[in-house]
């Protein structure tokens, strides 16, 4: 087939067909009532496909100019001046996290046994990366109905140990953003926003709206298929500062002292004339370690899909929000019955699902039962309690590891009595209809 074609012939060929394939075997089904509503879905077209097959055409495999574009393309797109992808959200939380234990940072970085405030209804890599470095979680109860920290417990979490708060904007709604950051201004405090399910949320501070993740110090977030984007799996950490910047790319990069990108070499025109440590003079810089790293890269094929999702974002976020609307508005006839979502006070979010708390005895187990049945996926809020997981089994014994901030009591209520449905932007008026017609039917039976 190529073998009279120059190379970028055959490519383009390669890619034409690609389109052809996508229009035939990748095209979505009219939705029809009873058909399964899954709470989160990829919405994709021959741009991604077409982005990934260019992507493997090259075989670079690992991070290379997809990578580079996407992450000045999300850093755009965010207002910020840094951003690193990684493999995941759950790495980025730990990248984010792990930067802040850099001794570059002298009296503010974080050791061992110092404090970190979060909250307990949550996703558990939100809170695994200090728990394993040995930080202490301080957990705060939360707010019905937004499902985020009860910010008048500050304080009270505060000790001499606390370095920071890392905490999330639940399902896309952000915390209270301002009470937050003045409290961690107030005590010198480091601020991660772990934005993994609110990428595209809006939060009004100081008199300017300013994209959640980028008013803490770092920002999180997640390419996982059931996100606001998708890579299939993929993340990415942000910030404005330049030094934790650095510091997170050398914990991202194995622990690099050098900057330079895969294949790249002597960025830095310096690279075997200088004293490190105890090693050599001269020693390769390449190969100097300034922190106990990893290896959280992506290839470069993750990233090209990225680079096509990217384009489609700002859509993505507005018929999230539509479709949030037009499901609150048909369930509005029910509030004596359930407890509705509401947006953060200056927040305008995107929103990641359409949390639902149970009142007035009603059980949430019957409801979710009867609605699965009828093809609507629902998922828990997280971990619910995450300290009644049983990843905490044997700190809950010792009664060491972690504080709680008196009780813990909204956090225990979304536990028993709360769940989600998705608002994804690939749902339809017909779709979000159903969804509401068959909540309604449930709570009817259940009365």
């Amino acid at each position: 087939m190529f073998e009279n074609m120059s190379e970028k012939e055959a490519h383009d060929k390669i890619l034409k067909m690609v389109r052809e394939y996508c229009a035939i075997f990748h095209q979505k089904k009219n939705f029809k009532e009873g058909d399964r509503i899954p709470y989160a879905s990829r919405v994709y077209n021959h741009e991604e496909i077409e982005n990934l097959v260019d992507s493997a055409l090259e075989f670079w495999l690992t991070s290379g100019r997809y990578t580079a574009e996407f992450e000045k393309k999300l850093a755009e797109y965010l207002g910020v001046r840094y951003c690193s992808v990684v493999n995941s959200g759950s790495s980025a939380n730990l990248l984010a996290f792990m930067t802040l234990t850099s001794p570059l940072l002298k009296e503010r970085a974080v050791n061992r046994g110092d404090e970190i405030i979060t909250v307990a209804a949550g996703f558990p890599t939100t809170v695994t990366p200090y728990i394993q470095y040995g930080a202490i979680p301080v957990f705060v109860d939360v707010t019905i109905p937004q499902y985020n920290i009860d910010v008048t417990k500050l304080e009270k979490a505060y000790s001499k140990k606390t370095k920071a708060v890392m905490i999330a904007h639940t399902l896309g709604n952000p915390f209270n953003l301002k009470a937050v950051k003045a409290f961690c201004d107030k005590h010198n405090l480091w601020l991660i926003e772990d934005n993994c399910d609110a990428l595209g949320s809006v939060y009004t501070i100081d008199g300017r709206e300013k994209k959640t993740g980028t008013i803490g110090d770092m920002g999180t977030s997640s390419f996982y298929p059931p996100h606001h984007m998708t890579m299939g799996e993929g993340g990415a950490v942000y910030t404005d500062n330049p030094l934790l910047h650095k510091i997170m790319r050398s914990f991202r990069d194995w622990g690099r002292d050098c900057v330079c990108t895969s294949g790249q070499d002597n960025l830095c025109g310096h690279r075997f004339d200088r004293q490190y440590g105890e090693l050599p003079f001269g020693y390769d810089h390449k190969y100097v370690y300034s922190h106990f790293g990893y290896n959280l890269k992506i290839t470069d094929m993750q990233a090209a899909i990225g680079c096509a999702q990217l384009k489609k974002f700002p859509d993505f976020v507005e018929k999230r929000r539509y479709n949030f609307d037009r499901l609150k508005n048909g369930l509005l006839g029910l509030q004596d019955r359930i407890i509705l979502p509401e947006a953060c006070e200056n927040a305008n979010p995107s929103w990641f699902g359409f949390l639902i708390t149970c009142k007035n005895g009603i059980d949430k187990n019957k409801i979710i039962e009867y609605i699965e049945q009828k093809g609507i996926q629902t998922r828990m809020l997280f971990a619910g309690n995450l300290i009644k997981q049983p990843c905490f089994d044997k700190m809950r014994a010792s009664g060491k590891g972690y504080r709680i901030i008196g009780g813990l009591e909204n956090t225990d209520r979304i536990m028993r009595d709360t769940f989600w449905v998705g608002v994804y932007p690939g749902m339809t008026d017909e779709m979000i209809d159903y969804m509401g017609k068959v909540i309604t039917q449930a709570l009817e039976y259940e009365k």
